[in-house]
């Protein structure tokens, strides 16, 4: 008794001691019986059974190269543009952290001169990123400059702060500090 779905070539043994006197598992599946249907589709050729569809030349396909080329630039700007989106955020951050001199303040802006300084620090790894572009020095330049935005900005809330020696009672013991002509309190002048 042959199982169903058995056709040609591939021979499926049966259940029990019927036919050849070989006792063999029920699903056992006999390889040595070429596939028929494979045979005829491919005109007798031997032992080679290629599967549907198969073709032995290659064949080229140039879309995919080029969409590869746009993605790699597309992030090589990703990588050069990436502080200068950073900026507005540590604008608002500035504008948020006010200019007392507490913790909050004094860790925004300590975090605000970091990046940029880090960022700089390993310019030779971001320039080997922006190697496989064809504008990597544009890009290189783009990134460079963002940076030094950012240094910009933390000098800045620095100085907003009053953590920068600007004056020169700053720096010598002698000089007295500048007295404000103002001072503004609860919205009146005082």
């Amino acid at each position: 008794m042959a199982s169903p779905g058995v056709q040609g070539g591939g021979a499926l043994s049966t259940r029990g001691g019927g036919g050849s006197g070989v006792r063999r598992m029920k699903w056992s599946l006999e390889l040595s019986l070429g596939n028929t249907r494979t045979r005829d589709r491919q005109g007798g050729q031997g032992d080679v059974v290629y599967p549907i569809g198969y073709s032995e030349k290659p064949v080229p396909d140039t879309s995919i190269q080029e969409t590869d080329k746009n993605l790699v630039e597309k992030r090589c700007w990703d990588v050069a543009l990436g502080p200068l989106k950073q900026i507005p955020m540590n604008l608002f951050i500035m504008y948020m952290s006010g200019n007392t001199i507490s913790i909050f303040p004094i860790m925004m802006v300590c975090m605000m001169a970091w990046r940029p300084i880090q960022a700089l620090m390993s310019m030779s790894a971001t320039f080997k990123l922006l190697e496989s572009s064809s504008q990597q020095w544009l890009q290189g330049l783009v990134y460079l400059v963002g940076n030094l935005l950012g240094s910009a900005l933390a000098i800045y809330k620095c100085q907003s702060m009053g953590l920068l020696p600007t004056h020169s009672s700053d720096w010598l013991a002698f000089i007295e500090p500048p007295q404000r002509m103002e001072i503004m309190g609860g919205g009146m002048v005082l």
